[in-house]
C-alpha cells in the first residue's frame, strides 16, 4: 500500500481541505502570483479577443510542466477574465466518444472546456475531438450497419484548455491544434513567499517572517505544496504553541514530517540512497528503478524526477539515471536527517 507524501503534488486531500485549497486559489492574474511570461502572453490575447466585436473566440490553449504549478488554478484565470463559464473535467473521466459529445453540446458560445490530464484521452475521443476543436463541428453516427448514418451537428464556439505533465505522450495532431502553448516554470523562493504569506492571510493566521522563508525553502518551488506544507505547520502551531507560526514552531513540524532542508521527503532520500548504495556513479534504468522503490515507472518519471533534477540531484543519461555527485554529497550530508 503507498504511503501518501505532504510533498506528493498530486496527493489526494479531505474534503474539507479540497475546499480550503479551492478559497486560496486566485481567480485574476492581479492574484496570481508568479508565471509573468505566462500571464503577459495570455492578457495580450484576452484583451484581443476581448475589443474584437466579430464574435471570436480566444485560441486553444495547452498549459503543460511539472504537478502543482497552478494549471487549473490558471485555467480558473482564464475564465474569470473571460468573463466566460468554466467546465472542468480530465482525459481519463472521458471514456467514450459519446461523453465527450454530451460534454460539447452543453457548452455555450464564449464557454472555457478545462481538460486536466489531457494525454490519457483515448484514441477515439481524440479523434471526436480533432474537428470539435478546428471546425466547431460535431460528426455522429446514428443506427448501425448498413442503416447507419453520419450526422454533423454545429457547435458553440468555445476554447479548450488542456493540462498535462506529458506533452510527448499527446497526439501529434491533438497538439497542432493548440494556438497557444506554455510550459508552467518552477517558482522562484521570494515567489513562494507571497503565496505563503497571501495563504496565511486569507486562513487567517500570523505567520513570521523567518518562518515564511524557512517554509519556502522547504517548498521545492512548488505552490501546492507550500500551501499544504503551511497547513500542517498552522495545525502543529495550533497543537503545541499559540497558534503563530514562528520559526521554531516551522523547524519542529517540518522536523516531524521528515523533510530535509532541500524540501526532499525520506521517499525521495530513499530512492537516491538505494541508487547510489546499488549502483554508485553509474546509470539506472528507470524500470530498475521502480524495482528497488516498489514505485511505477511513471510516478518516479513523472513525480520524482522533476525536482531533483532541477536540484541537479539527479541525473538523466541516455543509459539511464544517475546520483550526481551534488546527490551524494546531499545523501551524506547529517543536515538532511533534520
Amino acid at each position: 500500500m503507498a504511503i501518501e507524501r505532504l510533498v506528493e503534488p498530486t496527493a489526494s486531500e479531505s474534503t474539507d481541505e479540497e475546499r480550503i485549497e479551492i478559497t486560496l486559489r486566485p481567480v485574476s492574474f492581479d492574484e496570481y502570483i508568479g508565471q509573468e511570461h505566462l500571464k503577459n502572453n495570455l492578457k495580450l490575447a484576452i484583451d484581443a479577443v476581448k475589443k474584437r466585436s466579430d464574435g471570436s473566440t480566444l485560441d486553444h490553449i495547452l498549459l503543460y510542466g511539472p504537478p502543482g504549478l497552478g494549471k487549473t488554478t490558471m485555467a480558473g484565470v482564464i475564465a474569470h477574465e473571460l468573463g466566460a463559464s468554466l467546465r472542468v473535467t480530465s482525459g481519463p473521466a472521458i471514456e467514450r466518444a459519446g461523453d465527450l459529445a454530451s460534454i460539447l453540446t452543453n457548452l455555450k458560445d464564449g464557454d472555457v472546456l478545462f481538460i486536466d490530464e489531457i494525454h490519457r484521452l483515448r484514441r477515439a475521443v481524440e479523434e471526436v475531438l480533432y474537428s470539435a476543436m478546428e471546425d466547431y463541428k460535431l460528426d455522429i453516427v446514428i443506427g448501425k450497419g448498413p442503416a447507419a448514418r453520419s450526422v454533423r451537428l454545429d457547435l458553440p464556439h468555445f476554447t479548450v484548455i488542456g493540462a498535462t505533465t506529458r506533452t510527448g505522450s499527446l497526439a501529434g495532431p491533438l497538439r497542432d491544434r493548440f494556438g497557444i502553448i506554455h510550459r508552467l516554470e518552477y517558482y522562484k523562493e521570494p515567489e513562494i513567499e507571497q503565496i505563503i504569506n497571501r495563504t496565511a492571510g486569507i486562513l487567517k493566521t500570523k505567520i513570521q517572517p523567518d518562518a515564511t522563508e524557512l517554509l519556502a525553502t522547504r517548498s521545492r518551488l512548488t505552490p501546492r505544496i507550500a500551501n499544504r506544507l503551511f497547513k500542517r505547520v498552522r495545525d502543529y502551531a495550533d497543537v503545541n504553541g499559540d497558534g503563530i507560526v514562528d520559526v521554531e514552531i516551522a523547524r519542529d513540524a517540518l522536523k516531524l514530517m521528515e523533510i530535509d532542508f532541500l524540501g526532499l521527503d525520506p521517499a525521495d532520500r530513499n530512492m537516491l540512497q538505494l541508487m547510489w548504495d546499488n549502483y554508485g556513479d553509474r546509470p539506472v534504468g528507470l524500470t530498475t528503478i521502480a524495482a528497488l522503490t516498489g514505485d511505477e515507472a511513471t510516478t518516479i518519471e513523472d513525480y520524482y524526477e522533476p525536482y531533483l533534477l532541477q536540484l541537479g540531484l539527479l541525473a538523466r543519461t541516455p543509459r539511464g539515471r544517475m546520483v550526481t555527485e551534488k546527490g551524494r554529497k546531499h545523501l551524506q550530508n547529517p543536515e538532511n536527517k533534520l
